[in-house]
């Protein structure tokens, strides 16, 4: 008797697919007859029905198809279908086989993450294209180490405009993504013989790695309900401070009006950098996203941004508004660090602002994330009422306090075997010891629509059994 197509637990999912869905739907049908979730004489569904489900060209999948049945993974008749062939095992190969690696998770919640199926394919393109057609012979050469001028321009007049950011085009440096503009930053601190960095003691790992590895230590801020605490006794030996103001990562808070003043006049009257990490400023839900700190004390207040959480952390686009003072010591550390983004994706996202895509891409995401925030707390509350959301209604992630009795590490267990992977707030303490109540970092905006519901489901029922 044939099988018919019923697998769940393959998993071919358009998320997991990146660039190029042939090649992962190859290795991922491949993966699946080797071993054993596709039997010999289980019929596959029909090119276009896959295609669909997956979201991706019909072609593709023919292609995928053809190529397999060349190979003698798969088998077709016409007219029947096509269905995984018989294909025994050899027995020297099966003795020998390694262990095979853990099942990658089903839903990734990772904090941070925008749905990827929501970017902007089509419009992207035809932005590129429109951005290649009026671009010079000149600007495919050996790219400035400051960006492309029509992307600073862009973006100076969109900082200006929804973040309250005024600089000039010629204070904007184009970096890939916030981490290697803080690199950059790293260098020229520690060019100026800055030996430590104020940082909030809970804080994105990727960034602490950065710091530290700049040759520069960390001194942990306290952060309470209203944001990092400028304690003088941090701050009396630190030339910076890397902040997340409009939504601090990951406890979710803002930096109240007062200690925004109190950092200002701090790095005003010390000669001090305010970094401003503004990694997901205009995604604020419960009112107008709160402005920049850069307006308190622009020249003391280096402001990053980055295209990441609107539009895709791939594309490798973020930036730098700088005070004029560091403008040309921050383009000498891009010229040798070099790594930045490539020009015609710059050109791209020029074209992307100054036709209002980014906006409305803004736009967009903001209501779904809103809406995505919403289901996950509400799902919580009528599930796991013992668990609690903490922070305000902002960014793509949430802080998930614990039930009690329940630690990280049990939590982050139980929702893998469910096919959820979750993070523990322990990994982004600053140093040592910061001592802090059990709680998971819960990225909302990565699943796709149709994988949301199934991945809030099984962190509930992970989070509702008893400690």
């Amino acid at each position: 008797m044939r099988q018919h197509w019923a697998n769940p637990d393959l998993h071919l999912d358009l998320d997991q697919f990146g660039s190029r869905p042939g090649r992962a739907l190859e290795d991922g049908l491949r993966a699946a007859v080797r071993d054993g979730r596709l039997t010999p004489g289980t019929r596959l569904p029909a090119s276009r029905s896959l295609a669909a489900d997956l979201g991706i060209a019909r072609n593709t999948v023919a292609g995928v198809y053809a190529q397999l049945t060349a190979e003698g993974w798969l088998t077709a008749r016409t007219g029947a279908g096509t269905w995984i062939a018989e294909h025994p095992a050899p027995a020297a190969e099966a003795a020998h086989r390694e262990p095979a690696s853990p099942p990658r998770p089903r839903y990734p919640l990772h904090p941070g993450l925008p749905d990827l199926t929501a970017f902007p394919r089509r419009d992207w393109l035809a932005a590129g294209r429109r951005a290649l057609n009026a671009s010079s012979v000149s600007s495919l050469g050996y790219p400035d180490p400051r960006g492309a001028p029509v992307l600073r321009e862009a973006l100076a007049g969109y900082l200006a405009r929804a973040r309250g950011v005024s600089v000039s085009p010629e204070q904007i440096v184009v970096c890939s993504g916030f981490a290697h503009g803080l690199a950059l930053l790293g260098r020229v601190l520690r060019g100026r013989d800055v030996s430590a960095i104020a940082v909030e003691e809970f804080g994105l790992p990727e960034h602490q790695r950065v710091i530290a590895g700049s040759g520069l230590r960390l001194a942990p801020l306290p952060v309470d309900g209203d944001g990092a605490v400028p304690s003088d006794a941090v701050l009396a030996d630190a030339g910076a401070a890397l902040l997340t103001p409009a939504h601090q990562f990951p406890l979710g808070v803002t930096l109240s009006p007062e200690r925004r003043r109190r950092f200002a006049e701090w790095a005003a009257g010390t000669g001090a950098l305010l970094i401003e990490d503004d990694y997901d400023g205009e995604f604020r839900y419960d009112r107008h996203p709160v402005g920049a700190l850069h307006a308190l004390a622009p020249r003391h207040v280096v402001y990053g941004g980055t295209a990441s959480k609107a539009l895709a952390p791939g594309l490798r686009l973020g930036w730098l508004a700088l005070p004029a003072r560091l403008v040309d010591d921050v383009i000498s550390a891009a010229r040798l660090v070099r790594g930045g983004p490539d020009v015609i994706g710059q050109l791209t996202l020029a074209e992307f602002i100054t036709s209002s895509g980014y906006d409305r891409q803004v736009r967009q995401a903001r209501l779904a994330c809103r809406r995505r925030r919403d289901e996950l707390v509400s799902a919580l509350r009528r599930e796991a009422p013992a668990a609690r959301v903490s922070g305000i209604a902002a960014g793509l992630h949430a802080l998930v306090e614990l039930p009690p009795g329940l630690t990280e590490e049990t939590a982050i267990g139980r929702a893998l075997h469910r096919g959820v992977e979750v993070q523990g707030l322990a990994p982004c303490a600053a140093a040592p010891g910061i001592g802090h109540a059990p709680a998971l970092t819960v990225g909302y905006g990565c699943p796709s629509p149709r994988a949301f519901p199934a991945a809030i489901a099984g962190l509930c029922a992970a989070l509702r059994e008893p400690g």
